[in-house]
């Protein structure tokens, strides 16, 4: 499927999230290069281990890629790290093209993951309870 921001208007009522393809790529090399807070959350999300979930790592999304998906919740979590520091209102208009697609966010710092692994943890877990 080709992705171009034109293909992804056209697809949001769909329930098969389109994506750019010359984004696997980078996506590979993002999960390939993770933060440490990444690979913290990693750790806990991977395996089914959220209540039964699926999540993946670094996976394209229209024209972005979001660090964590799983797609039966039609849910990413982002970590916000350096990378997003002055950037939230690109941030903010990445996230609101996204949910055109129903897709919810949880958004975490990237401190906050490592301080507070287990609260963190924790939340994702209310959050899928509480929604699925």
């Amino acid at each position: 499927m080709r992705g171009d921001l034109g293909v992804c208007k056209k697809m949001a009522r769909r329930k098969i999230i389109p994506y750019n393809p010359k984004l696997k790529q980078l996506a590979r090399k993002l999960r390939n290069n993770s933060t440490k807070s990444e690979v913290l959350l990693w750790n806990n999300l991977k395996g089914k281990q959220i209540l039964g979930f699926d999540f993946h790592r670094q996976r394209p999304i229209c024209n972005y890629i979001v660090d964590f998906y799983c797609s039966e919740l039609l849910l990413a979590i982002e970590i916000d790290g350096e990378s997003h520091y002055g950037n939230e209102k690109r941030d903010a208009s990445r996230q609101k093209e996204i949910e055109k697609f129903g897709v919810s966010f949880i958004r975490f710092d990237d401190s906050e993951v490592f301080y507070n692994l287990d609260g963190v943890v924790k939340s994702i877990e209310d959050w899928v309870a509480k929604h699925s």
